[in-house]
Parts: C-alpha cells; sequence; structure tokens
C-alpha cells in the first residue's frame, strides 16, 4: 500500500553503476612518461599502482589532481592526497631519493591543507638529485584503483605542468 519504508531499487542500481571522473595533471613541466618507462622496477612494475611520470625540467612540482593533502612523509620525498572521489595518489619526487632525508626538497603546503589542480606543492633541488646520483622522475602513482576504474592517458612527449594528461575514472 504504501511504501514509504522500500528502497527504491532502480535508483540503488544507478548510484552503485554511476560513474566519476578525475581529470588529471602534469606535476611539473618536462617529458612524459608511461609508468612502465620510469627506471625503478616498484613503480615500473606497478607494485604502488599505475599511474605517470614526469622527468622535470624545471624545480617545481604542483598537484595533478585537487583533494586534500593525507600525509607528507619526513622525508619530504613524497606527498600523499586523497581526492574528492577517494582516489588515492602518490606524488614522488625522484628516484630513491627516501635516503637523502629530505635535503633536496621545500615542501610548499601542509598535512590537512586542500590542494587544486596546478597548486604548487614543492620544489625540488634537481641539481642535489643530479650530485646525489639520483633520478629525477617526478611520478604520480593512484594507490587504490580497483579492477572497474579505467586510467586513461592522452599526453605524450614534453608537456606543461598546467596541462591535462589524462583521467581517471572510477566506478562508485
Amino acid at each position: 500500500m504504501f511504501n514509504f519504508f522500500k528502497k527504491d531499487k532502480s535508483k540503488q542500481t544507478a548510484q552503485q553503476n554511476a560513474t566519476s571522473s578525475e581529470v588529471l595533471f602534469a606535476p611539473a613541466t618536462g617529458e612524459f612518461k608511461t609508468i612502465d618507462q620510469v627506471d625503478d622496477p616498484v613503480f615500473s612494475q606497478k607494485m604502488m599502482g599505475d599511474g605517470y611520470a614526469i622527468e622535470p625540467v624545471s624545480t617545481e612540482v604542483f598537484a595533478p589532481v585537487a583533494g586534500t593533502v593525507m600525509s607528507i612523509f619526513p622525508t619530504k620525498h613524497a606527498i600523499y592526497i586523497k581526492t574528492d572521489e577517494d582516489v588515492e595518489v602518490l606524488v614522488h619526487m625522484g628516484i630513491d631519493t627516501v635516503e637523502l632525508d629530505g635535503a633536496p626538497f621545500e615542501v610548499k603546503i601542509a598535512e590537512g591543507d586542500r590542494v587544486e589542480e596546478g597548486s604548487l606543492i614543492a620544489v625540488v633541488d634537481l641539481a642535489q638529485l643530479e650530485a646525489a646520483g639520483k633520478g629525477k622522475s617526478i611520478v604520480v602513482v593512484f594507490t587504490n584503483l580497483e579492477g572497474s576504474s579505467i586510467l586513461s592517458l592522452t599526453a605524450s612527449g614534453q608537456v606543461n605542468h598546467t596541462e591535462v594528461v589524462g583521467s581517471v575514472s572510477i566506478n562508485n
């Protein structure tokens, strides 16, 4: 008779099948790479997740997505951002840079800060990385993409940090 307390299954199904999308930006100006081209097996074999990288030509690192800064590693080499769609994004600066104990990195944000795409999040001393024999790649890794999520990368070659490099579709 009255259906006040019955759930509308068609609305539930539509909500469950809803897909949202995050636009992805280059975290730096430089040469775009797919994650399998990164010179580190942890990244190139996608042990932490799928993603992409930039071989930077400038020292500034920018947020590739909008979201909340959840964690800044004590060694300042990595920043974890969570988007409004709950995509977990790791921005890793340099290759094997944890042992440099933060020396080449100047982080410009704090945990809990809200960042927008293109917000300056760090500055990296590329000369110091090179002097230490470390790779310069700025790697963006999606640590919680599920099987139904789709990473679509559209960039190649030289990119500017203001450029869209792809998108990630998340099935909710």
